[in-house]
Parts: structure tokens; sequence; C-alpha cells
């Protein structure tokens, strides 16, 4: 147990000695900073105070750090966490394969299922510290520019969500949705560890992976695959949200879980079959 975790700390500090491995974490400082300039001198609290209003409710509350972290998540969740996990992940076999280090690694007495497991944990690790780092800069970089204060969540889409909570317990929420967001990135991240894992290079793996979840997304939004949808990744996706329903629809977040679960195990067992199979040492 001792060497496999030396052997985790290894991968880990390969991973992170990586300039590329950052790219995602400034990105999402630079975004994020960028819409909270957006929120403060634009029309949006406006709006936002007329549907608290509207409904009951006091909008000084609810405009706050909080709110706005949770809006300044939901695009870049769309758009940027796929990214940069689907970046790493075809980059951690891809990669060593294309320079040449994988197989001397291969050439010691190390299994390939133990190598690929390693690097699998490995990724899942940079999974939840990219989610964590997300969630904790909005919030800090919010409370800059925002009022301490409840939160207000509202998602008209699908998911169609209209949460009310007092400062601690919106902290509370907030924090159990990236528990969920981690596992969103994961699978994410697990896409494309599978084709990384076939004898592909880097980038083709990383497309392949976007161009899968992109199309879970454009089908999903096909009014004619209404009765489908669940059917798309993407759907399930959004299980994040709702946490913050009212009540929680309990059976829905864990079918979510357990089919993204599903999925990035599967992924995972796939591609060390096809890592298995390939010819590395030759």
């Amino acid at each position: 147990m001792n060497l496999f975790l030396r052997q985790l700390g290894n991968e880990l500090w390969k991973l992170f000695g990586k300039k590329r491995t950052y790219i995602g974490f400034g990105t999402f400082l630079v975004a994020q900073n960028a819409m909270l300039l957006a929120f403060h001198f634009s029309d949006w609290q406006q709006g936002t105070a007329r549907l608290l209003e509207g409904n009951g409710y006091l909008a000084e509350e609810f405009i706050s750090a909080l709110t706005v972290a949770v809006l300044m998540l939901i695009p870049q969740i769309i758009l940027l966490m796929p990214l940069y996990a689907c970046l790493v992940g075809g980059d951690m076999v891809a990669k060593e394969s294309e320079e040449g280090t994988l197989r001397m690694i291969l050439c010691r007495p190390i299994s390939r299922v133990r190598l690929l497991t390693l690097k699998w944990l490995a990724g899942m690790v940079f999974c939840v510290v990219l989610v964590a780092s997300l969630g904790v800069m909005a919030v800090l970089f919010a409370r800059l520019w925002f009022p301490w204060g409840g939160l207000f969540v509202f998602a008209p889409g699908p998911v169609r969500v209209f949460g009310i909570f007092t400062g601690w317990e919106g902290l509370a929420y907030y924090g159990a949705s990236h528990l969920i967001l981690a596992i969103n990135a994961c699978t994410m991240f697990g896409l494309a560890f599978l084709f990384s894992s076939f004898n592909m290079k880097p980038a083709a793996a990383t497309i392949l992976a976007l161009s899968f979840l992109l199309l879970n997304l454009v089908m999903e939004a096909m009014p004619f695959f209404e009765e489908y949808k669940e059917l798309c990744l993407t759907h399930h996706f959004r299980g994040w949200l709702l946490v913050f329903q009212t009540p929680v629809d309990w059976l829905r977040l864990g079918q979510s879980l357990g089919i993204l679960l599903g999925v990035n195990l599967t992924a995972f067992l796939v591609g060390l079959a096809g890592f298995h199979c390939r010819d590395i040492k030759s």
C-alpha cells in the first residue's frame, strides 16, 4: 500500500508539474472577474430584484455573493470545465506514449493495470481540485463586489429550480453541489482518458471526448428528442442544480449520479482493455 501511494504521488507530481495543467485555473480566474464586472455594471440586479419581489422576497437579502457565485458557475461549467477536464484526460496516457516515456515505464516490473489505475486516480484528484478551486474562487471574488447574504437560485430550463436559502444554509448547499460537480468533471475526464488509452494523439483523444459531449448536448436540445433526453449524458450533468430544489428530488438526483458513476467506471474499464492490448514496447 505504501508503494502504491508513492507511485500515485509520483503521478500527481508529474501531472501538476506540467504548465498546461494550470491553464484551466487561470482561465477560470479571468472569466470570473470579467463576469463580475458585467454583473456589477449591468441591469442584472434590477431584473433579479423584480423576480424576487414578485415572489414576495426582499431583494436586498438575496442579491449576494453566493447568488452571484452560482450564476457565474453555470456558463463556466457548460463551456470551460469540459474543455479542461478533457484536455488533461486526453494527455494522461497519449502524451507519454507520444514522448516515449510510457515505453520506458513499462520496461520496469509494473503491470499495465496498475499503471493505468494510478493515472486514472491522479486524474480524479485533478478534477476534484479543479472543481474546488472553481467554487472557492467564485465565492471569494464575488464577495469583493457583493455583500454576504442569502442564496437565490433560479433555473428556468429543463431542471426548473427556484431555491431560497439563508446565508450559511446556502453555503452548505453550495458545497454539496460541488461534490456533484466533481463527479461531472471526473466523468468528462474519464471519457478523454478512455480515448487516450488507445493508440492516438493527445489532441485526437481530447477532440473525440469533446465531440461526444457536444453531440449529447445537441441531441438533448432537439425538440423531437425530448422523450429520450435521459439517454444524453449532458442531461445528467445538470444534477448539481437539483441540490437547490425545494424539496430535493432525491430519486432523480440518485439516478443521475448512478449513471455518471457507471459511465465513468465503464470508460475506465474499456480504456484499460484497449491499453492492455496495445503494442507499446516494440
